[in-house]
């Protein structure tokens, strides 16, 4: 039994707090863990700036619908679920996601959750798991699947190290020569390739 375990965002869609900045115009939106490694801290920085912008959880469920997925990533998907059962591993949050998720045909995604109030307020966020993509992946190996992953960047590569075969999929320089043992695609069709391969390897 075979499984294929992607990452979500640089992946099959946009990194969604940087389009996010983008569209609504928020620069400080744009900050990523690499701007403050606290990540707790860097979430309720974020959580404080949309109130501050009045952007409630509809407003931002709408800026996120217009985004819409990376060109070609829904018919990459909808070919490769034809073949495989896939599962979306990602850090990002359902309702962030869920317009997005639509727009690709509503495959099965573990992520975790945000919590708002009454007036629509994203208050606070909850990590279904620490390490949640690694962890899925064990869990998915101790019940006999076949674990096939692929991801972007480097918070992807414990995820990858743990299936019985790992991809980088359209990476950054500093993880290609990071982690020289996993293949690195750089477009969808490259992808399925190497999908392809590892099935035929594991």
């Amino acid at each position: 039994m075979q499984l294929v375990c992607l990452d979500l965002e640089g992946v099959l869609v946009p990194e969604i707090w940087i389009e996010f900045s983008k569209r609504t115009g928020i620069p400080e939106l744009s900050r990523t863990t690499r701007d403050e490694p606290d990540y707790d801290k860097l979430m309720k920085y974020r959580l404080g700036l949309l109130k501050t912008h009045g952007l409630g959880l509809p407003d931002i469920r709408k800026v996120i619908s217009d985004m819409g997925p990376m060109v070609g990533a829904r018919d990459f998907l909808d070919d490769l679920r034809k073949d495989y059962q896939v599962i979306i591993l990602s850090d990002t949050f359902y309702e962030f996601a869920m317009p997005l998720m639509a727009q690709l045909g509503m495959p099965t995604l573990f992520c975790h959750k945000l919590e708002a109030n009454a007036e629509g307020f994203l208050v606070n966020y909850h990590l279904r798991m620490p390490n949640q993509k690694m962890e899925a992946v064990k869990r998915f190996r101790q019940i006999n699947f076949k674990v096939i992953a692929a991801g972007d960047s480097y918070n992807d590569t414990a995820m990858l190290a743990e299936a019985h075969a790992g991809i980088l999929f359209h990476p950054p320089q500093n993880v290609i020569d990071e982690f020289p043992q996993f293949p690195v695609t750089m477009n969808y069709a490259e992808l399925r390739a190497e999908i392809d391969k590892a099935s035929a390897r594991v």
